[in-house]
This record gives C-alpha cells, structure tokens and sequence, in this order.
C-alpha cells in the first residue's frame, strides 16, 4: 500500500468517526467533527499555518475527499471546541505506536515564541480577552539557539521513534523539572523504565522524585560533577543520575574514563522537535490566545502521532513524512 496524504486522512477519519459519538443533526452544520479532526491534521502535515490559505488551497486539492467545507469562522470555533477530542486522540493514535510502549523515553523542552517586537509584546498585555497570550506568556533563554525570546516552553516526553507521550505548554519562568515530574505522572508507567534528558535536568531532589517513580534518570554529566562507580568497574557505563556526585576537584584529577557521549541520542529529541517544528510549522502557530495557542500545537501533536502510527503499520521509518505533506 503506497503512503501518501489521501492515506493518511483515511486512516484519521476513520479513527475518529469510529470513536467519536454522533451528534445531533444541525441544519447550520455543513461537516462531522471526524472531519474537522481530519482537517486539522491535513492542516499541520500540509504546512500551511493560515486558516484561510489551507481552506482555498484545500477546496482544491481535497475536494475529492471533502466535497463540503466550512467557512474560515466555522472550521475556527469547531476546532477550538474539539481542543479535548484533539488531545484524546493524540493518546489513542499514540497508544497504537510500539514507541508508546517502549522502556527507553525522551524529555526535553523547546521555546514556542509568541511575539517577536517589543511593541507586540507590550500590546499583548494590556489585551481585553480573558485568555491573552499576555496573560501566561513570559521571556525565556533558550541555550540551544543562545537566544531570548517570549512566549511559552513546550516540554515533550516521547518515545524513541517520536511517539508523543505526554507534552504540556507553560511559561518559561516555570522550572522544568517540576513540569519534567508531572509530565511522568501522566505517562503509562510499566516500571524499569529509563528517561534520558540534558543537563537541565540535573539535581538531586528531582533524581529521587523520578527514582521514587521506579524510572531511571540518564543525563550528562556538569563539569562540575564526577561518576562515583562500583568496585571493579572499569568500564565506563551510563549511569543513573543519582550515581553522580558534585565534585569539581574530584573530577579534574580522577583518572576515570568519561562515560559515554550521549550526544547522539540528544539529538533524536532534537530532530523530532523539529519535525513539529518545521515540517508541522509549529514555529509558525499563528495563534493569538492561549486556547488558540493549545490547540494549533495539540493538533500538530497530533498529527505527528498519527503518521508515525501508520508508517510503523506500513514498515516505513518512523519520521518519513515526505509522502504525506501532499
């Protein structure tokens, strides 16, 4: 079976229309909610941010598959209103993905900017709506770029393939490890399993929560701290955080082999943030509010939960979206 978009909307439509209840009859109601889930991803996996661009462009390139459409306001309050159902569906598409299952998980957060000009920044907070974006968005540092920025984090814990496994949007002023500790809450926890994060991630307090959770921490060791191993190890091995001890002097006259690089497994969270990103232009949201602001990103979630699912069904990579981007 060839991968292409009309695939993969097939397979979220069906999805969605076999777990969605019916709603009553509208006269003013010209598509389902299923549809509306399906455009929403057809919307992120087309890259096309702007509500009234993707509808021109969808009224042409998808008639076959939806002979009616809403208007720009409709397809927008019935998107924000199915907000939930998005996030629901994540978790089902995501639950079907052998990387929801798997032991070894991913953490790591990545600014969402909101506004770039000083003078957009101060306009948004003296907006009259209830959910501004100025109302929780602040300004963050993000040392991957060496960059400020306003807006939110978004914090991702993820299977190796990508599978999203829990996500939250917050301010960046909100230390990560207590959001790192309520994201593992929500994640299905068989036990064993092994988190692997960066340096941000460090502290002994949130090595003990995540040990407590029966969960392996595994990060990169500061260069303020040196591994303490067990007698007769001369190997080097990865170890769990709570094995490294703070220990500058210790660490610059010890003649232990450094452990590991974990560089290329960093990277795989990096590449499939990206994915969300670019491909899904998660960079370029356009949201305006906050609930407008969750929902674009959940449906770009979304969407990446869906075609991973169907690429592991096909035998294909995992992340190779070129066929589906239409």
């Amino acid at each position: 079976m060839d991968a292409d978009l009309d695939l993969l909307l097939t397979t979220v439509f069906v999805t969605a229309d076999d777990l969605l209840p019916e709603r009553a009859g509208n006269a003013a109601r010209r598509i389902t909610d299923a549809e509306v889930v399906t455009l929403c991803v057809a919307q992120a996996i087309m890259g096309i941010p702007s509500d009234r661009r993707f509808l021109a462009v969808a009224s042409k390139r998808l008639s076959h598959l939806f002979p009616r459409l809403p208007q720009q306001a409709g397809y927008f309050k019935r998107r924000r209103r199915l907000g939930e159902t998005l996030e629901w569906l994540m978790g089902i598409f995501a639950s079907q993905s052998p990387g929801f299952h798997d032991d070894l998980m991913l953490i790591d957060s990545t600014p969402v900017e909101c506004a770039r000009s000083r003078e957009t920044v101060k306009r948004s907070g003296t907006n009259s709506l209830d959910d501004a974006l100025g109302n929780a968005c602040d300004y963050g540092y993000c040392a991957s770029h060496s960059r400020y920025f306003w807006g939110m984090r978004l914090h991702v814990i993820c299977g190796l393939d990508g599978t999203p496994r829990a996500l939250e949007l917050c301010s960046p002023k909100v230390n990560e490890r207590e959001v790192g500790l309520a994201l593992l809450d929500r994640c299905h926890l068989r036990g064993g399993e092994t988190l692997i994060g960066d340096k941000g991630y460090a502290g002994r307090e949130f090595a003990s929560a995540v040990n407590d959770r029966n969960v392996t921490l595994i990060r990169p060791i500061r260069r303020d701290e040196t591994i303490t191993r067990p007698a007769g190890v001369t190997t080097p091995a990865l170890r769990p955080a709570r094995e490294i001890t703070p220990n500058a002097r210790a660490y610059r006259h010890s003649t232990t082999p450094e452990p590991p690089h974990l560089a290329p497994i960093r990277q795989r969270v990096e590449s499939i943030i990206w994915t969300a990103k670019d491909i899904l232009t998660l960079e370029r949201h356009g949201a305006r509010t906050l609930q407008g602001l969750r929902e674009r990103t959940i449906a770009r979630f979304c969407c990446l939960a869906a075609a991973i699912t169907l690429n592991h069904q096909l035998g294909r990579p995992p992340r190779e979206f070129v066929n589906y981007c239409g």
